[in-house]
């Protein structure tokens, strides 16, 4: 099998790549994670996954095929970013209890000049959420590194999860199933 490096410091993508038996190393992307404004929603996280494949080709000659992915959570056609801190994090959860709001993760796989890039959605509907379930996610598991500022394989998802349509393990970071058949099918 190819060499394939994935461009990710997520502890959930690593592990969903592991749990597909997939050979890869790990490199961290210190790719900018911004994006241009007026950007569709839905081209952003492959805008950011992109530029994280890149900046990982840069410092390899020898041709890998490099993975890397972006998800961001959508709601009302807004992204949510990764909370700053225990209060965004508090907010952000008030604003997605008892709606429906969408995950989509944009995955790159770039090897030479060659790209496959796709991305994929979730539609994740949250039950109503009271602040005492709230504060205690957010002070036991500190989801400050989880756009939408949770974890779905966390408590709040086994708690406060009504229904997902589409891909659980987009929601966790990576369309596993998709990004294998992808990878088989890069030559």
């Amino acid at each position: 099998m190819q060499k394939i490096i994935l461009a990710s410091q997520s502890p959930r993508r690593k592990q969903l790549l592991q749990w597909a038996e997939v050979q890869f190393t790990t490199e961290v992307s210190a790719a900018d994670e911004s994006f241009p404004p007026g950007m569709p929603v839905e081209d952003v996280p492959v805008f950011i996954a992109r530029n994280k494949a890149k900046a990982v080709q840069q410092k390899h000659n020898d041709g890998p095929l490099i993975l890397a992915a972006d998800t961001i959570v959508v709601l009302d056609d807004l992204v949510i970013n990764k909370p700053a801190d225990r209060n965004e994090a508090v907010e952000i959860l008030q604003w997605l209890s008892g709606k429906t709001h969408r995950v989509i993760t944009g995955v790159v796989l770039l090897q030479n000049e060659k790209e496959i890039s796709f991305s994929d959605t979730t539609q994740v509907t949250f039950n109503e959420l009271t602040n005492e379930q709230i504060n205690f996610y957010v002070d036991k598991y500190q989801p400050y590194d989880k756009a939408g500022a949770y974890a779905i394989q966390e408590w709040i998802g086994v708690i406060g999860i009504k229904s997902i349509n589409g891909d659980f393990y987009n929601v966790m970071g990576l369309p596993v199933s998709r990004v294998v058949q992808e990878i088989n099918n890069f030559q």
